[in-house]
């Protein structure tokens, strides 16, 4: 991602937090924070061999 998209994405986030900056912080850490735990669960299920080949459903 280029610094204009970065900077287009960052406006968006902060419109959609009602140009609250502590929320739209809040909100960014808490989707990271469902991240984390997705790719936690996806590195086990490989490390398992539950997972193998390409999936066809997204992350986010």
């Amino acid at each position: 991602m280029n610094s204009g998209l970065h900077e287009t994405a960052i406006d968006e986030i902060v419109a959609r937090c009602n140009g609250d900056i502590r929320g739209a912080l809040k909100a960014l850490l808490l989707v990271n924070e469902q991240l984390e735990v997705e790719l936690a669960q996806l590195q086990a299920a490989v490390a398992h061999g539950r997972l193998t080949g390409p999936r066809r459903s997204v992350l986010h």
